[in-house]
């Protein structure tokens, strides 16, 4: 193989402000090692050290330099976040200022509506269950399901939640199941008229799927 010694390639810097090689020496490298080169002779015939050689015959090549991804200010605070956002309805801006306040933690308005996010479904599910209609007694029971992110044995598993609420003393029935199927309401039904000790004369619900085929609006009636 012809050792002509070649002109030295212009060398760059990485992100990191070390000395490179060009992609173009460093491929010279690669195709003289794979042809037998010891890495002293590579560092002769392109004019550098052989511990520059070393260093990317090592690493196969030029390798794209990727920034260490930084921790963000909210990690470790789900937990926190969540209770906070519920407690204050979804008042982000509130939140934020707890978080400074407790935590020490000052992040952008913006950050905190992305990190609370995924609580704004339980939130809207739990005012659903806790709307309030005035009835006379034993005239209506309001029903409804929600959904919620439980943790059991160390696993987050989406629970789906019945609520039955007496509409004129606000008595509740909750009940926990793992899917919202037509058999799921009769059973949170039937548990709410054995706990209550009794039926109403009506029951409220919102037209599930799971039980209603057509509503006729002005009688009320459902099929």
């Amino acid at each position: 193989m012809n050792e002509q010694r070649i002109t030295e390639s212009p060398s760059w810097s990485d992100p990191r402000g070390q000395v490179m090689k060009t992609p173009d020496d460093v491929a010279e490298m690669l195709r003289l090692k794979a042809c037998g080169w010891g890495l002293k002779r590579i560092a002769r015939q392109l004019g550098c050290s052989h511990h520059t050689v070393k260093v990317y015959v090592a690493a196969d090549g030029v390798k794209p330099f990727k920034s260490p991804e930084r921790p963000k200010r909210l990690d470790g605070l789900e937990g926190w976040l969540r209770e906070r956002f519920i407690r204050h309805r979804g008042n982000a801006d509130v939140v934020r200022q707890d978080l400074l306040a407790e935590k020490g933690v000052a992040v952008s308005r913006r950050t905190l509506q992305r990190a609370v996010q995924p609580y704004r479904q339980a939130l809207r599910a739990e005012a659903l269950a806790t709307t309030r209609f005035e009835t006379p007694p034993g005239r209506q029971l309001q029903i409804d399901f929600g959904e919620r992110l439980v943790e059991i044995g160390g696993a987050k598993i989406k629970a789906f939640v019945f609520v039955a609420t007496l509409g004129h003393s606000r008595r509740l029935h909750v009940r926990a199941f793992r899917a919202e199927k037509q058999e799921h309401w009769f059973a949170g039904i039937e548990s709410a008229f054995t706990s209550f000790g009794g039926v109403p004369e009506e029951v409220l619900m919102d037209n599930p799927r799971a039980l209603v085929v057509r509503h006729d609006a002005a009688s009320r009636s459902v099929e």
